[in-house]
């Protein structure tokens, strides 16, 4: 006789592993240049994972489906690394010095900023080779990232005092906005309508109407505003101050700073968890990563990662 109950508690407990897995938290990467690896942060802990060799200088990085791409800036080349395997599988032969590196909204393309020779070259992760290469009029170009639907990218030149903006599908630099010294992070709102670009010298974050290409306002940041994050539903940007150890909340309603919540030294580039609950953030000289909780904008911990840590992307 067949013991319904028996496979009744198999059916609910079936359930309750892919309900565990359905919500199971994303991992945080965050490329170490002093150690030549990416570590691996289980966000569900905040515990490191695994730490994995990517080349000399690991900084700019992306995902796409299971591929991780690490730019290798000694060596001009992205680094393809294997999610499921946790290990480099290939690479992408780049520029000269390559910087941020940022994936399209589909996963397509990845947008890697080319300092020495100020363009921004685009990898196809379908062939895994560049496909063509954009020129840029700023000079020496750290982040080029893509507008949430994908029609356009914003380049930050640290020389440039403006942020450059490609047409991606002209592929032609179609507009130039004067900016603060020294331009650096990027983060766009969800609905692609404005864009916040930190400022490092001058300590500043500009708004920009990012449909008619115009300068919108510019807030005063902390000292050495540097990386740029958007929180998922579009009503806060982080900005990651790096001469005072800190990351400033802007409320996108009115653009006034909210809240400013002290991390560790040298605080870079950043990621949020799609949920939106927590804030990680790369702490160049703390060698570790910050978390924050963004309901009640306090950090909760820091994780110790690998030297001179560059930056986080969450998958």
């Amino acid at each position: 006789m067949i013991n319904r109950t028996y496979f009744l508690h198999l059916a609910v407990a079936g359930l309750a592993s892919l309900s565990t897995f359905a919500v199971a938290a994303p991992f945080a990467y965050v490329p170490n240049e002093g150690s030549g690896t990416v570590s691996v942060i289980d966000t569900a802990n905040d515990e490191v994972v695994a730490d994995i060799p990517v080349g000399k200088k690991p900084r700019g990085l992306a995902v796409s489906g299971n591929w991780l791409y690490v730019s290798d800036q000694p060596n001009n080349r992205l680094q393809m690394v294997n999610l499921q395997q946790r290990k480099a599988a290939g690479v992408i032969a780049l520029g000269e010095s390559p910087e941020g590196v940022y994936a399209s909204p589909d996963g397509r393309w990845m947008a890697v900023a080319i300092e020495e020779s100020n363009d921004v070259a685009i990898a196809d992760t379908q062939t895994n080779k560049v496909a063509f290469t954009i020129k840029v009029k700023g000079r020496n170009p750290e982040h080029a990232v893509f507008s949430p639907d994908g029609k356009k990218l914003f380049v930050s030149a640290e020389d440039g005092g403006a942020v450059d903006i490609v047409d991606f599908t002209t592929r032609k630099q179609v507009a130039q906005i004067p900016v603060g010294a020294r331009p650096r992070g990027i983060g766009f709102l969800p609905d692609s309508s404005r864009a916040y670009v930190a400022t490092e010298n001058s300590n500043e974050v500009y708004v920009i109407d990012a449909v008619n290409n115009k300068l919108i306002t510019h807030i005063k940041a902390g000292q050495r505003a540097n990386g740029v994050t958007v929180h998922p539903d579009g009503s806060r940007v982080y900005i990651s101050n790096g001469g005072e150890g800190s990351v400033s909340v802007i409320n996108t309603a009115d653009n006034n700073i909210v809240a400013t919540i002290p991390v560790g030294q040298r605080p870079w580039n950043m990621a949020i968890t799609p949920d939106g609950k927590k804030l990680y953030v790369a702490n160049g000289r703390s060698n570790s990563v910050s978390v924050i909780d963004t309901v009640q904008n306090v950090k909760v911990r820091d994780v110790d990662v690998g030297k001179l840590p560059w930056g986080v992307v969450i998958k």
